[in-house]
């Protein structure tokens, strides 16, 4: 009851008041967004690059700052209809993805972070992490800036970490009403794979004596195929003495930039005296055996890596006695839109100097020897296998100085998943070499490390894969074929030692008791005849959760037979054969992501942009 005398209060209706706060909200963005664009990076200021589509209308800009745990993006839409999606997920995939969207109601634009669900429903983000920074028009497009940091402990969104990051974008051809009416599943759209976090290494100063070889493709014509692997092969001159590669990076044919994916160089193998010439398909019939003894990487380049180099006082040896002169080029197209009539002359620029560095530089092969005695059951999610370069090892093939690891290349076949090198010393886990929990191995590139990796006499190096076989009906076991699997890292060091490959495998004399005890404890029988290959005794095996349980329980206390070898193929004199798994009492801690501080409550509503008043550069 209104007393006598009193003021009347106004009657809002609840629809008016829902008015005046929305209204509210969108002024505040509005300011915050003019606010934030005195902060907004400068073209220059993103030196990482990468096409996102394969007709390159689409292209993405960043760099990382370290100080404040985040990432600044830069994305140029070349033709923009009514919005896009851009954003991270697992593998790639759009549903459970943590995206930034542009999308327009056929009035107004407006950008939101948002997430997708289990079915690819998307909802705006109680969270607002994607932070919009800008935008601007020029004549090359429009231009997004915004910001994300590493981590922001929200459930919804995706933890940005070293290794690879599956990017993915969807193109808006229509308005929508809403971000919940966009239909994932009726747009156009697609991933690509990246290293985001890249290290902040200072470049080493460069020779003034240095020169330059460029391998590159003979303008060759890009298969009108999905994916094509073209190998060309490469002569160094007879007088070529030897030399130090001090650093190389791309060279990519002006408007093949979305369809080159990876590159890399081989010199072959200098036991043979003459490698035939080829200039064709790595896969074709047509291809002399002989190549496949080119398999000493020199360089290797993936999409959205810049030029690689080596440390001052280091260098990659080729040329001169007991170093082939033979090279082999080989390049992955990906070609999803298969254009045609494409010519190439992409490949890699070499940098080097006669003047010889302090220390050659080495690779070392860590991780699982390429035998079928390790293999993966199908229909696994997540089996883990496990490598060692034993203390043993190290200890008779190291140096007393040690050596120092500066770059990793990991690698495996297309059921691997997740890869890991940890340095133990002592029984306790010291240091990650390198990790990558998000591998794809569509993406493989040498990698600088952020720091340097200090290796001892005794230390030991632990390689452990996770494997995917879901869609398989069948063991996938170890070799080289593409279906079968490798678990490997290519790590890069110096000084170079004799030591060239330090992995290992189960004792395969533990492995016949395992197919023997699947014989006694199962109906079916698995053939343990003298003739029949492990390979083909795995196939043979019902693959019950009995005998899977126990393989995974064999690989995790059997015996292991060591290669400790040389370049050679020898293997270092000792006893290798039935060794001990090494012992690890005390496991790295699991890094806890750094949550950024609290700004205040944001409220969950998109960022309204007037595209139309943009400036234009």
């Amino acid at each position: 009851m209104q007393t006598s005398g009193s003021t009347p209060c106004p009657s809002f209706k609840l629809r008016e008041v829902a008015s005046m706060y929305f209204t509210m909200i969108a002024v505040f963005l509005v300011i915050l967004v003019v606010a934030l664009q005195g902060s907004v990076p400068r073209g220059s200021d993103f030196p990482y690059k990468v096409p996102l589509d394969p007709q390159g209308l689409l292209e993405l800009s960043w760099n990382v700052s370290y100080p404040e745990q985040a990432v600044h993006f830069q994305l140029l839409i070349r033709d923009l209809r009514a919005g896009l999606l851009f954003g991270m997920s697992d593998r790639g995939e759009f549903e459970n993805a943590d995206l930034a969207v542009l999308w327009s109601d056929g009035r107004n634009s407006y950008f939101g972070d948002a997430w997708s669900d289990a079915e690819g429903q998307l909802h705006m983000d109680s969270q607002q992490d994607y932070q919009l920074l800008g935008a601007r028009k020029a004549s090359e497009g429009l231009y997004l800036l915004f910001r994300r940091a590493f981590s922001t402990c929200d459930p919804k969104d995706y933890l940005i970490e070293d290794g690879t990051v599956h990017l993915i974008y969807g193109i808006l051809e229509k308005p929508v009403r809403s971000l919940q009416a966009i239909n994932i599943s009726a747009i156009h759209r697609g991933l690509q794979r990246v290293q985001l976090l890249k290290p902040n290494i200072t470049v080493p100063e460069l020779p003034s004596d240095m020169e330059t070889m460029e391998i590159t493709a003979p303008d060759i014509v890009i298969p009108s195929e999905v994916t094509t692997y073209w190998c060309y092969m490469v002569e160094l001159p007879d007088s070529f003495s030897k030399h130090h590669i001090v650093m190389y990076e791309p060279v990519i044919t002006a408007g093949n930039e979305a369809l080159v994916h990876h590159m890399e160089v081989f010199q072959c193998a200098a036991e043979f005296d003459s490698f035939p010439q080829y200039n064709g398909p790595c896969d074709s019939k047509m291809k002399p055996d002989r190549l496949n003894y080119c398999r000493h990487v020199l360089a290797a380049w993936a999409m959205g890596a810049q030029a690689f180099y080596y440390p001052e006082e280091a260098g990659l040896a080729f040329g001169g006695p007991g170093s082939s002169k033979y090279l082999r080029l080989e390049i992955h197209y990906h070609n999803p839109l298969v254009f045609g009539g494409r010519h190439d002359s992409s490949g890699i620029r070499l940098y080097y100097t006669a003047t010889l560095r302090r220390y050659d530089a080495g690779i070392m092969e860590l991780g699982l020897v390429y035998t079928p005695v390790m293999a993966i059951p199908p229909g696994e999610d997540d089996f883990i296998l496990t490598g060692y370069c034993t203390d043993k090892c190290t200890q008779m093939a190291l140096p007393a100085a040690g050596i120092r690891i500066f770059a990793s290349q990991l690698h495996t076949h297309l059921a691997g998943r997740k890869v890991v090198t940890v340095l133990s010393r002592d029984g306790r886990e010291r240091q990650v070499v390198n990790a990558d929990s998000h591998y794809s191995p569509h993406f493989q590139e040498i990698r600088m490390l952020k720091e340097m990796v200090a290796v001892f006499p005794g230390d030991e190096l632990i390689t452990t894969c996770t494997y995917n076989t879901e869609d398989r009906s069948t063991a996938t076991v170890g070799g080289f074929g593409i279906l079968e699997e490798m678990c490997v890292n290519y790590v890069h060091y110096y000084p170079q030692t004799q030591l060239e490959l330090c992995k290992s495998a189960v004792d395969p004399g533990y492995l016949h008791r395992y197919f023997n005890l699947v014989n006694r404890f199962n109906d079916e029988e698995v053939c343990m005849c003298p003739q029949v290959s492990v390979p083909e005794q795995f196939f043979s095996v019902p693959w019950n959760t009995f005998n899977r349980d126990v393989l995974k329980s064999l690989y995790g206390f059997a015996p292991i037979s060591v290669h400790c070898n040389k370049s050679s193929a020898v293997r270092f004199p000792g006893k290798w054969e039935k060794q001990q798994l090494p012992t690890v009492t005390e496991r790295l801690r699991e890094p806890v992501p750094r949550c950024p501080p609290a700004p205040g409550p944001r409220p969950a509503a998109p960022v309204p942009l007037d595209l139309g008043k943009l400036r234009r550069d």
